[in-house]
């Protein structure tokens, strides 16, 4: 007789339901940055927390669109400072602002964090020449530093606060200097080191009023549009000059 044994079917995992404060962000000449409340709702199989588990931890990141870096590297020659190598890079993003319940080294480990780029130390940029490691890892950090003084790039522990194991919810400020583009928030549910859910929401950033014409102008009409900034600063010395000679 042969006897038959059905494996019992594995435990359903918890899902994210993560939203954010806001979807469209419009940046005109006044725009000063904005805080944006990142927040959801861990929604776990049968509606009951899990007994005797490890807590869980979440991290939300907050990704600009992506666009190649050309990073020069300058070297004093002679007293004179002059370009030197260079590194290019393909795919760096415009922003980056991670949140955590944790620091995010305590979370995941290493190879997690590559995986999923958790961390300012594990984005891969995809540099564009085949430079020894220690090369391409130096500027690497020199590119990062550079969008971190110009407050593009951010890590922000303990950031991210969980209430009563279900709810959570995070803040994060966009910077004035904030690149347009359509942004995505990614939200992951993390336990003993392990990705048990992510969800993403997507922002879109865009300019708005005359700063909104403007750039359409560059963008689609690009020879008009220089034509008509050579004319306008030409326009101006001339009105500049005829004043000062009434003065």
């Amino acid at each position: 007789m042969l006897l038959s044994a059905q494996a019992p079917a594995p435990a359903d995992k918890p899902v994210l339901v993560p939203d954010v404060s806001q979807r469209d962000i419009e940046i005109a000449y006044s725009f000063t940055g904005a805080e944006l409340l990142l927040f959801g709702a861990i929604l776990y199989p049968g509606g009951r927390l899990p007994r005797g588990e490890a807590p869980t931890d979440i991290v939300v990141v907050v990704k600009g669109p992506t666009q190649p870096v050309l990073v020069r590297e300058k070297k004093k020659v002679a007293g004179i400072w002059v370009n030197a190598e260079h590194q290019r890079y393909s795919s760096v993003p415009s922003f980056y602002a991670l949140a955590s319940s944790r620091p995010i080294e305590r979370i995941v480990d290493e190879r997690t964090r590559a995986i999923y780029e958790l961390g300012l130390d594990s984005l891969q940029l995809s540099p564009g020449s085949n430079s020894a490691i220690t090369v391409e890892q130096g500027f690497q950090r020199g590119l990062v530093d550079l969008k971190r003084r110009a407050g593009l790039y951010l890590e922000a522990p303990h950031a991210v606060e969980i209430s009563e194991g279900v709810l959570y919810r995070a803040r994060l400020t966009i910077p004035a200097r904030v690149p347009v583009g359509r942004f995505t928030a990614e939200t992951f549910l993390i336990r003993d080191g392990r990705v048990l859910a992510a969800a993403v929401r997507e922002i879109d950033i865009r300019k708005s009023g005359f700063e909104r014409f403007v750039a359409r102008a560059a963008e689609r009409r690009s020879i008009l549009y220089g034509l008509a900034a050579v004319v306008l600063s030409v326009g101006l010395g001339l009105a500049a000059g005829w004043i000062a000679r009434r003065i």
